[in-house]
């Protein structure tokens, strides 16, 4: 991948050093053009008309998403976000008093709400699988706690609080030899790390468009297998979604559609598919090579810096990196570096409570690496840290 080239044609780079791409990354200009080419013909010409008008350019999206995860394009969907992606494939199971649900110690608070949700509607109950020695979630211990009644293995591939990988592959394994569904939280893992469902055996995958795919803010997608899709009808059935036959019938849609309402944003849409297209053009495993050694540079460099403290786990890392600095002011800090132009996050117990909890944090600072993103950035990062924690 050309660098040089790939900054130059990402407006932010030269406005500020983005470490947040965990949070939402830069679009490239060819992405934020398609949005704003579709809102000026919306302006000018009317909503529908426009949808009309660029009705090839949208099915594109669906063509682009299955070349990236290697699926098929009726089994994906175009989702607001990655939550309602991820909500409308769960709730779309139909739990029963006594089912049960297995998830990792990382879960984050959206989805284990929805777990906690549905424990005290429908009665089912949760089942958290330890974490093994390298701090990703135990294959041994989720083996150990099916049962007959096991509804659901719902993970989180790259947790939202921690560099690590779970190994969802081998999940995947474990699920289908068991005939359990699997769920997939791919929302810190699409667009930066290869994702393969016919290797990851899941039957959902969720992802959001504005994290490591690049795309704009209220995007996502659903990636529904297709034996699934005509196993289960999701809760948000719509006149897009289903089509109302008579009085007393509907006939739901036989794609991923069906995980689909009427309304979404257009340019959105169109936005999120450029990106899309720039990932499958880079190529997903260049992508995660790229990521994998310039976050691999920040954590040496953050581990010789006295006073810091990297808190990523596992044995296989990405290109979320998070510290702390005990017994100072994660706040301050963070705001010192917003100060010189450094984009960073402070990840806070409450969104990973089982994980943070476990682990005795409170908060961390999350600094997250794209491919674009350079040593001599990291330099000029690691050496703001310092004058701080030297003026102290």
């Amino acid at each position: 991948m050309d660098i040089d080239l790939l900054r130059n044609e990402t407006p932010g780079c030269s406005q500020v050093i983005h470490f947040n791409n965990a949070g939402a990354a830069l679009v490239s200009k060819r992405t934020l053009q398609a949005q704003i080419n579709c809102l000026k013909e919306e302006a000018n010409y009317g909503s529908y008309e426009t949808a009309a008008n660029y009705s090839e350019q949208l099915s594109e999206f669906y063509n682009e998403v299955a070349t990236l995860i290697n699926a098929s394009p009726n089994e994906i969907a175009f989702t607001e976000s990655a939550t309602v992606a991820w909500l409308r494939s769960f709730y779309a199971i139909g739990f029963k008093e006594g089912d049960e649900i297995i998830c990792d110690q990382s879960s984050y608070a959206s989805n284990y709400i929805a777990f906690l949700n549905a424990q005290n509607k429908f009665g089912v109950k949760i089942k958290i699988a330890s974490e093994g020695k390298e701090g990703e979630v135990s294959l041994d211990d989720i083996e150990k706690l099916i049962s007959d009644k096991t509804k659901l293995i719902s993970i989180t591939h790259i947790p939202t609080n921690n560099g690590l990988v779970n190994p969802a592959e081998n999940i995947g394994d474990l699920a289908s030899e068991k005939g359990i569904l699997y769920q997939l939280d791919a929302c810190q893992s699409a667009g930066q790390y290869p994702l393969d469902v016919k290797k990851l055996k899941c039957d959902f995958l969720s992802a959001t468009g504005r994290k490591y795919m690049r795309g704009p803010r209220g995007t996502g997608f659903l990636y529904v297998k297709q034996e699934v899709i005509e196993r289960f009808n999701p809760l948000n059935l719509d006149l897009h979604s289903a089509e109302w036959i008579d009085k007393t019938t509907f006939k739901a849609r036989s794609d991923a559609k069906k995980f689909e309402t009427w309304e979404h944003s257009i340019a959105g849409k169109l936005g999120l598919t450029e990106a899309t297209r720039q990932i499958n053009e880079l190529g997903i495993s260049n992508i995660w090579d790229r990521v994998v050694d310039v976050a691999t540079y920040l954590r040496v460099e953050l581990s010789q810096l006295e006073g810091i403290e990297v808190t990523d786990t596992g044995s296989l890392k990405s290109g979320i990196v998070t510290f702390q600095v005990p017994d100072k002011s994660h706040e301050e800090i963070k705001a010192h570096l917003s100060r010189h132009k450094f984009n960073t996050v402070i990840a806070v117990k409450s969104g990973t409570l089982i994980d943070m909890s476990s682990r005795n944090l409170d908060s961390v600072i999350r600094a997250s690496i794209h491919y674009y993103n350079t040593n001599s950035e990291i330099d000029s990062f690691v050496s703001c840290l310092r004058n701080y924690l030297h003026s102290e």
